[in-house]
């Protein structure tokens, strides 16, 4: 049985060999003695697989794509498979009312799992960075430069635990092994949210604006990214009880200058068709701005270091694949791609009757282009081959949880990237952590919340007007478009009669929701805006009679903003760990 305490976050010296091959030259073979961790190359082989802890991932407890914690936890999706019952944590994590610091699901799914695969991430981060404080500069010419992605990647994991589940224990490499049993998880959130700052500013102040030939590693920009995100978060200040009871304009304004530094750099854009953020071939393009490595059949393990975080999503009844329909796109989700005779989001009005097949084919319904790179719907193009269309048939519960598929995250069969694992599926193609259509919203919700709405309108524009430059790679066998694309970008006084604060602010909500669909962004802007609570409770009212699998749905505020601590933890430190509020 696998030893699940947090002595997990203890594993310092023992590396096995998993390399970040695709991008990182150093390839770890078997383990590293404890007696060998003092030479460059053995304190490199840690960096490397501090990496390799931060990819570490299968579907059970994804700690790469948030779909399970950030996606099917809110409006935009079901979690979808062969019934009710099947990986039921996330039916609890779903219908929120069921959940408890004890209830994971079966084996070691569900978010206890998530913590401890953070925390040994940590681990190995923490090792990696004792080893190199520890080595001589001229040892080591490299050090400065791994010590600043080290923490990087610390700042990367501790920024997961905090959206996860807000009051966590923090420690860094200094901390002993003994003395990690004395950190308590009491922190005061603002100094938490500075500890994770602090890695972050360590890494800008690190690390060169770009690592030639080696993209898979974090850069200044990326580290400034990451730290606007951080900043953005941070700003929003809750009170104990979850509200959202003021926004700190400090905090905004370090958004703006951090978010500015990147796109002055000169070193990101958009890329020409959003396809790209999806498809194989098109990875560390320049709108990846930091993103997490994968490779096929390289001789680490069997089939290679692949993405297995999203491998339930694949359809039950595809020629191609075989198994397990999870994540399944919400009809709310659907219906958001709706515009208006302008080209605009129906924002108020989008719910009101249920998208069907022939609506999204004809009938007169024009909506956001980003649908066909989102959803899978009948009779269109799966995943930009118009010879595999979309069909019913690959549905796995149709009856319970819709006729639409997930498609973001999936590749072809006949992919490269791609390889069937026993019952399971996985990719070589990266996962994006941070992209440059996030640093431009990112900026423009500061810009919003400091009261310029008109800084953010050429900000939200540039996304919008990449989504209406229409990809050719949606096109049916016959050349025409799956579905009546209408779009425009906001033009007050034309297509839109003012452009004030709570009008920008709409439209930046919106775009992030239209921008990111099921990509995992979704619950923790909710949550982040304060208005988790009213959301999914409104979608719940109209979603249940659509659903009645959602019947006993409700969202408290004030509990389930944020995971519980699990219970497991507090057991094994004695009562150290406070369980989260309204748990």
């Amino acid at each position: 049985m696998k030893y699940r305490g947090i002595k997990i976050m203890m594993a310092a010296a023992v590396i096995f060999s998993m390399s970040c091959k695709k991008y990182l030259d150093y390839k770890p073979q078997g383990a590293l003695a404890a007696s060998d961790l003092t030479s460059p190359e053995a304190v490199d082989g840690l960096c490397t697989a501090a990496y390799a802890g931060i990819a570490n991932d299968f579907w059970d407890a994804s700690i790469t794509s948030m779909w399970q914690w950030g996606s099917i936890r809110s409006d935009d999706a079901y979690k979808g498979g062969g019934d009710i019952g099947d990986q039921q944590q996330l039916d609890k994590y779903e219908q929120f009312y069921l959940l408890n610091a004890d209830n994971n699901g079966a084996g070691d799914n569900g978010f206890t799992e998530a913590w401890i695969r953070i925390y040994g991430a940590i681990s190995r981060i923490n090792a990696a960075l004792r080893a190199l404080n520890d080595i001589p500069d001229a040892d080591f010419p490299k050090k400065t430069t791994r010590i600043g992605e080290m923490h990087f990647l610390r700042g990367h994991m501790f920024f997961l635990l905090k959206i996860l589940f807000r009051n966590v224990p923090y420690f860094d490499e200094t901390v002993s092994e003994d003395d990690i049993l004395k950190v308590s998880n009491t922190m005061p959130n603002d100094s938490l949210w500075e500890k994770i700052a602090g890695d972050f500013q360590v890494a800008i102040n690190d690390l060169p604006e770009t690592q030639t030939g080696e993209p898979g590693r974090a850069t200044k920009y990326a580290a400034e990214a990451y730290l606007a995100k951080v900043r953005l978060y941070e700003a929003y200040k809750q009170d104990d009880n979850y509200t959202v009871t003021s926004i700190d304009a400090d905090k905004l304004q370090d958004v703006v200058n951090l978010t500015d530094d990147v796109i002055n750099s000169g070193l990101y854009k958009l890329n020409d068709d959003f396809a790209y953020n999806f498809l194989y071939g098109y990875e560390n393009g320049p709108e990846s701005i930091f993103a997490i490595q994968y490779s096929i059949n390289d001789g680490t393990q069997i089939g290679g270091r692949l993405s297995m975080s999203t491998s339930l999503n694949y359809f039950a009844g595809a020629p191609q694949y075989g198994c397990c329909a999870f994540h399944v796109p919400s009809q709310n989700m659907v219906n958001a791609f709706q515009t208006d005779a302008n080209g605009l989001p129906e924002f108020t009005t989008f719910n009101g009757k249920v998208l069907t097949d022939a609506d999204l084919r004809a009938n007169g319904v024009t909506v956001d282009p980003r649908i066909d790179h989102t959803i899978g719907i009948q009779g269109h193009p799966f995943k930009y081959d118009a010879a595999i269309p979309y069909d019913h048939s690959w549905e796995r519960l149709a009856g319970v949880y819709g006729g639409f598929g997930t498609m973001k995250e999936l590749q072809l069969a006949s992919c490269p990237c791609f390889k069937k694992l026993g019952p399971f599926y996985g990719t070589s193609v990266n996962m994006d952590v941070i992209r440059y259509d996030d640093v431009l919203l990112m900026k423009a919700e500061a810009e919003i919340q400091l009261n310029n709405p008109a800084a953010a309108l050429p900000l939200i524009n540039q996304v919008r007007g990449r989504a209406a430059q229409i990809s050719p790679l949606v096109k049916k066998t016959d050349g025409t478009y799956p579905s009546n694309y209408k779009i425009d970008v906001y033009k007050p006084g034309v297509n839109i009669p003012v452009w004030d604060k709570n009008t920008a602010f709409t439209a930046l909500q919106w775009e992030r929701r239209m921008e990111f669909a099921m990509e995992g962004y979704r619950f923790f802007d909710l949550v982040r805006w304060g208005i988790a609570e009213p959301t999914l409770n409104n979608y719940f009212a109209i979603e249940k009679t659509r659903h009645p699998f959602l019947s006993s749905a409700h969202f408290t505020h004030g509990t389930h903003e944020y995971f519980p601590i699990p219970q497991e933890q507090i057991t094994f430190t004695n009562g150290l760990y406070k369980q989260n509020h309204g748990y």
